[in-house]
């Protein structure tokens, strides 16, 4: 059959008054120019690079080698060997050996604060392996030069030596121990019958455990010398740079990569087509919830056949139908008793191929309702290509995808490099056109508004066909749930045509977010804010407002409006209600507007603003454009005063929450993420393990009116806004809305509900049964410590010093788990305590072993402290972080949240606090913790 490009773009274009003159002459569509600020070169050994200089951040660049080669490439007895190649690449290379000759290239990285896992990554799909470092500090001596050059190795000179091999199998199979999902493993049984006799039947990128633990050395070598070579290699260095110098010395550095000779064809596998409907169905224990995936299989676009206007107009219909079916489906899911828990549409590769592209619409149900999902889904599919969309529907999707298009235009000059590093990766590997911001704006602006609704109603046909159906059924193996039969499926997929239908009515209200303005109230105080050059502003009401104008991004402002209380005012046996407030106001929408109606109605807005109740402070959080301030002035004073009660709404909300909850108890993560909370806290009335029973327990009304008692007084309210932020302008809005915010003037702060964590020694070790046996271990160290800056920066160090610590013994050496993380948190309210938790999985048989080697670690740094190059390497990276920091709008808002709240500026003497840190120190801070006897340890294993 004919590629989605031609057999829509014919036929629909000629409808749209910019195109008739170009399908007049011959079907030629104007060819799409490539950003003139992007140098694209290649190299005589085939190498293509692409190198941009970028302003933001300063001082930094981002380095990738993608190639395109994958799993899809791998022989029968290969299977894995791509990922594990992926791996062996940071285990030693000809520059970075990682041996007494030198420094590996994770330890070096982090000695200039490129951090393993954050900053420097990789990833292996079917079709690519994709390299990066990330956020590299390049006005640090030789780091340009040295990224440069573990590109190079990485393209032609991985040692793989015997022994390092063997070290990575035990990390690779830990890796597909905890990765080795129910879904997974579905997928890998069905792909056979999703592709029948076709090469993706068998490409799972984790493959084949046997063949990890027993691929003789040979077989990597030889797929590494079949297939990483620069004619299949693209480099991509985007940052603040100079890009003649670094194309000189990117010449240089890869001089030496030798062209290959007669090398073994790239070959991108076709996919066949199918006139039959494929239906494959599978069930696992630990899927969590069932979910139907319909495909309708399309050619895939050839590379060739991308950089021109009429790919982009392609691309531009498809996205506008995806996102009709997306608000049509989203209205679903909000009816009172919905078929589904969530669906969606997307338009892209089919499953795991890229030369076979498709529409899918997806959907999770309750457990016993997947055929009624599936109906749902053909019905809402079939009611598209019938009817089409209404105009009222196009122009909606369509604002909204003008105004993504004016933000990226309007931040064109603070736009960060791995905004482009992303767009050049898919230029390589998938020719995805890069004609740049401004000619896309500028094209796009013209075209979209002369494509009508109708050449999108034909569009949506063409992509529906009766040919190439696929639909996948994955749910949980469970004694009495039913699933629809092959035969069933594929009468429902040919009855689709035959259903009784109406076109869709999109209720539509042209009633603005308020009717009329509120009776605003009055500055009262304007004056120099005491940090952070920010000013004040104190309102009639009460209400304190901060502001902070920064030019980090053209188009962003942030808020967040916070007072003292929160949970903390209720009683304990309101814990249930409390605890998912948040959601259930949320559901019902604003004013006279439902949750589905807000969406209607900010359609072409970039604006945000919703709720939260915290164990301390309620708050109100929002995110909006400059131009949209007003809406988002609008939306705050609404979340305070009118809060929607919409009884179909909340009906929805349990039906949907009592699903996903019946459905995670598949899942035999839920039991230790319960179980923790249980060792914590134990039978605090004030501890909620939401479970299915407890959802009809839910009291709206009490939800509402709790809510409304947090909301009902503004005096005590303290408002942040960073960003582009224009004073004289927000000021009248500021005094209009938040000014006009109801205000009783009580005096309150939080309460100590006494909901302490654990003290002294305790452990929990139970059983589960699994699929994949696996010991998950938690440990929890608590204890009193200052709220401080240099307490804050201390337990960063103690935490990204036992990474480290933890990545050389317990998955390098032991090769016993794919990661210990570490994560630590320092609180002040209600009181001032410690937390630091230290999580990772392993086989059960070793779990003891492990378990053992992470405490005596931990041990020995409270003893011994940090050696002094773990210690660097860490002040390395949070310096860098800091240095990074300061052009964030986030960042400053939480700045001024915690110098209000915390008392504390998080800025003062940073970097002097930083340098300053010493082993002793760290040891000290690690040492007092331990003293404090506070461990509480949980371990999930596997019934024998």
């Amino acid at each position: 059959m004919k590629h989605l490009f031609r057999s829509l773009l014919v036929v629909a274009l000629v409808l749209c008054a910019s195109f008739q003159q170009a399908v007049a002459q011959q079907m030629q569509f104007p060819p799409l120019p490539v950003d003139k600020n992007v140098r694209i070169g290649h190299l005589d050994n085939g190498l293509t690079y692409y190198i941009r200089h970028n302003k933001l951040p300063e001082n930094r660049a981002e380095f990738y080698i993608a190639q395109k080669v994958g799993s899809i490439l791998e022989e029968p007895q290969q299977r894995g060997l791509a990922h594990f190649l992926e791996h062996m690449a940071f285990n030693g290379t000809k520059n970075f050996p990682g041996d007494d000759k030198g420094l590996g290239i994770i330890p070096w990285c982090e000695t200039v604060g490129i951090k393993f896992g954050t900053n420097l990554n990789a990833y292996t799909s079917v079709d690519e392996t994709v390299y990066n470092i990330s956020n590299a500090p390049i006005d640090r001596p030789n780091v340009l030069d040295s990224c440069l050059l573990i590109l190079h190795d990485w393209s032609n000179f991985i040692l793989l030596k015997d022994d390092e091999i063997d070290k990575e199998r035990g990390v690779i199979r830990e890796e597909w121990r905890s990765r080795n999902s129910g879904m997974l493993r579905v997928y890998t049984d069905l792909s056979p019958v999703i592709y029948p006799g076709d090469k993706y039947a068998d490409c799972m990128p984790i493959g084949s455990i046997d063949v990890i633990n027993n691929f003789p050395y040979k077989d990597i070598r030889d797929y590494y010398h079949k297939w990483y070579r620069p004619d299949l290699q693209g480099i991509v260095i985007v940052g603040d740079i100079d890009v003649d110098a670094v194309e000189a010395k990117l010449k240089a550095v890869f001089a030496d990569v030798k062209k290959p000779e007669n090398p073994a064809e790239r070959t991108y596998f076709p996919v066949a087509d199918n006139k039959e409907p494929i239906v494959a169905i599978g069930t696992d224990k630990e899927v969590d919830d069932p979910s139907i995936e319909l495909y309708f299989k399309q050619d895939a676009t050839p590379d060739s056949e991308k950089n021109n206007v009429g790919y982009l107009a392609s691309q531009y219909m498809v996205n506008m139908i995806t996102s009709m079916l997306n608000a049509r489906l989203s209205e679903i899911t909000q009816s009172a008793n919905p078929p589904f828990n969530r669906a969606a549409s997307t338009y892209g590769n089919f499953f795991l191929s890229k030369t076979k592209e498709a529409l899918n619409i997806y959907a999770s149900s309750k457990a016993d309702g997947i055929e009624g999902a599936m109906k749902t889904l053909l019905q809402e599919t079939e009611r598209a290509r019938r009817f089409g969309f209404t105009d009222s529907e196009y122009t909606r999707a369509r604002a909204n995808y003008l105004q993504r298009l004016e933000s990226a235009y309007n931040e064109r000059e603070k736009t960060k490099h791995g905004s482009y590093v992303r767009e050049y990766v898919r230029n390589f590997l998938d020719a995805e056109p890069i004609p740049g911001i401004e000619t896309e704006y500028a094209m796009m602006n013209q075209l979209a508004p002369n494509i009508p609704v109708q050449a999108i109603n034909m569009v949506i046909q063409q992509l529906v066909p009766d040919s190439n159906q696929v639909v996948i059924i994955a749910g949980p193996e469970k004694e009495g749930l039913k699933y629809p039969t092959k035969e069933e499926v594929v009468a429902l997929l040919k009855g689709m045509k035959n259903l009784d239908l109406q076109a869709y009515v999109d209720k539509v209200s042209d009633e603005p977010l308020m009717k009329e303005a509120p009776k605003g109230g009055k500055i009262v105080s304007e004056k120099e804010g005491e940090i952070y050059g920010s000013t004040k502003l104190v309102l009639s009401n009460g209400v304190t407002v901060y502001i902070k104008k920064t030019d980090f991004k053209a188009d962003e402002i942030r808020m967040k409006g916070t007072s003292l209380g929160g949970k903390s005012i209720f009683p304990d046996k309101d814990a249930l209600n409390f605890a998912v407030m948040d959601n259930v106001v949320a559901a019902g929408g604003l004013g006279n507007f439902s949750k589905v109606d807000l969406t209607k109605v900010l359609a072409g807005k970039k604006v945000s603003v919703q709720a939260g109740l915290g164990a301390t402070t309620e708050n109100v959080f929002g995110t909006c454009s400059p131009k949209d301030f007003e809406t988002m002035m609008q939306l705050t004073y609404l979340t305070f005063t009118a809060p929607r009660k919409d009884m179909e709404a909340f009906e929805s909300y349990k039906s949907r929450t009592k699903a996903q909850l019946e459905s995670a108890q598949a899942n035999p993560l839920s039991s230790i993420g319960d179980s923790l909370q249980r060792a914590m806290y134990g039978n605090h009335p004030r501890l909620v393990l939401l479970k299915p029973e407890m959802v009809d327990q839910i009291n709206y009304d009490r939800v509402l009116e709790m809510y409304n008692d947090r909301f009902k007084d503004a005096s005590d309210f303290t408002f942040y806004f960073v960003g582009n932020i224009d004073l004289e302008t927000a000021k009248p809005l500021i005094a209009e809305y938040l000014g006009a915010l109801p205000a009783i003037n009580r005096k309150e702060t939080f309460k100590d509900t006494k909901m302490d964590i654990r003290k002294g020694v305790y452990k929990n070790e139970f059983a589960k049964e699994q699929q994949t046996p696996t010991a998950t271990i938690v440990f929890l160290y608590s204890g009193k410590a200052p709220y401080t800056l240099k307490n804050n920066i201390l337990l960063s160090c103690m935490t990204q010093v036992l990474d480290m610590v933890y990545t050389e013994e317990v998955r390098e050496k032991e090769g016993g788990t794919y990661g210990v993380n570490c994560i630590g948190n320092l609180q002040k309210y209600p009181k001032e305590q410690l937390l630091m938790q230290i999580i990772f999985q392993t086989d059960p048989e070793k779990k003891d072993k492990l378990a053992g080697i992470v405490v005596d670690e931990l041990k020995k740094l409270a003893a011994e402290g940090p050696s002094e190059v773990h210690l660097q390497k860490v002040k390395e990276y949070l310096l860098k972080k800091y240095a990074d920091n300061q052009k964030e709008n986030a960042y400053w808002l939480n700045n001024l949240n915690d110098y209000f709240f915390y008392g504390m500026d998080m800025t003062k003497d940073y970097t002097d606090l930083v340098n300053g840190i010493t082993a002793k120190e760290l040891q000290k801070f690690a040492a007092d913790l331990l003293k404090q006897g506070n461990e509480i340890e949980v371990t999930m294993t596997v019934n024998k």
